[in-house]
């Protein structure tokens, strides 16, 4: 127990609806703990949008200023360091142990509701399934269990009766849906970050597949399709050009297998993950799904890029100025083209604003929607004129984010 930590964090979170500033900070605590190679392990939710990071060891009041190492967002754990050498003293750091079968006892320890001595719950684990993960909207292996993840108590490990870790909790069900059910990060997510991290210096994220695909449950389909009755699997609908498959699988092939494993006809057997989008979220909350405009929806999950660097650049909103009148009603357009030229993604896009030498700017929005500024007047006021934001389509392999006007 002595290897489990207490995170503190002051997060400061950008504005993307005004990019140029940055919200009201905030302080949160949350759990972490020990693992070789002087690192701790929390969840990436704890020190998202960190400003500053600390941590503390059980039965010390003493903070240590942390290093963020690497953050996974989409599998919501973070690495972190402490250049103190006083801080390693007498700590030994977790190990880890396979993947927990059902029923297997697990015990949860942490700082749970900011407490400043550790808790410690022990539970069973009642379900393993790809789990959808609420920090990156993604879809990954996870551990439920019949206990409740506390404020603070998320980054935590998770124990077996032997003492090894076998994962991390990270998010719990609201009290309206469910009672005393949490989720737990296993072994497998959190190895394949470690050695990402080990591998590259920094962590790349999980593979995505890209490609779109229906369910053949429907007996009719299979026949059409020609596949025989004992056959199972899926029909790919689309196949994102710029990925690697693109040159190997075709709209309405049938995929029956992914690395020795058959796949069911509703797909269960079959993962597949989507790219969150930081903007959406910011402007429409943690529902953007059911709140965000119908066209930027339709974009995240259906649209998909043909060429590696694409992203889809959209005007949020147009500033107030007097170069903007009867432009102020433009709101989440999508930016084809400037000057008749296809815009890619938004570093694209201001370097043709920066390099254009005619007299006017033309922005070709979509519905035909067009936005015209002159061009010495618009680079002396850019950061005044619009709000532009790069949101990735669905099977988008970029995850950085780019800077708007400055």
């Amino acid at each position: 127990m002595d290897a489990v930590v207490k995170v503190f964090c002051i997060h400061t979170e950008p504005n993307f609806s005004m990019p140029w500033q940055r919200k009201r900070q905030y302080s949160s605590s949350s759990s972490g703990f020990v693992i070789s190679g002087r690192r701790v392990l929390t969840n990436a939710h704890s020190v998202e949008h960190y400003t500053q990071v600390k941590v503390k060891k059980r039965g010390s009041d003493t903070k240590y200023l942390a290093t963020v190492l690497s953050i996974g967002t989409e599998c919501d754990i973070a690495m972190l360091t402490v250049n103190n050498d006083v801080f390693w003293e007498g700590v030994s750091p977790v190990e880890f142990g396979e993947l927990p079968a059902l029923q297997d006892a697990v015990t949860v320890a942490g700082y749970p509701i900011g407490g400043d001595t550790i808790s410690v719950t022990s539970r069973v684990v009642s379900r393993i399934e790809i789990l959808s993960c609420i920090q990156g909207s993604t879809e990954l292996l996870g551990l439920k269990i019949d206990a409740a993840i506390n404020f603070g108590n998320t980054g935590g490990p998770a124990f077996n009766d032997k003492g090894h870790c076998v994962g991390i909790t990270f998010q719990s069900l609201r009290q309206d849906e469910a009672e005393n059910i949490g989720y737990v990060i296993p072994t497998p997510v959190i190895q394949h970050f470690i050695q990402d991290y080990e591998k590259n210096g920094a962590y790349t994220g999980f593979p995505i597949l890209g490609i779109e695909w229906q369910k053949m449950e429907n007996p009719d389909l299979r026949k059409a399709m020609g596949m025989k009755p004992e056959q199972k699997g899926v029909r790919i609908r689309r196949v994102d050009a710029a990925a690697p498959e693109s040159g190997v699988l075709k709209s309405s092939d049938i995929v029956l297998s992914f690395d020795g494993v058959d796949i069911a006809n509703d797909g269960t057997r079959f993962v597949f993950t989507t790219v969150s989008v930081p903007y959406l979220r910011s402007e429409y909350g943690d529902n953007y799904e059911y709140e965000a405009p119908m066209n930027l929806l339709d974009k995240l999950f259906h649209a998909t890029p043909q060429s590696p660097d694409e992203q889809l650049v959209v005007v949020s909103q147009v500033l107030v100025s007097d170069i903007n009148i009867r432009y102020e009603d433009i709101v989440n357009a999508q930016v084809f083209a400037l000057n008749g030229k296809p815009v890619t993604n938004i570093r694209r896009l201001a370097e043709m604003v920066e390099n254009c030498d005619d007299e006017f700017l033309k922005l070709d929005l979509e519905y035909e929607q067009t936005v015209v500024l002159r061009t010495k007047t618009a680079k002396a006021t850019t950061p005044d004129i619009l709000a532009t934001h790069c949101i990735p389509s669905a099977m988008s392999a970029d995850l950085k984010a780019l800077r708007p006007w400055t």
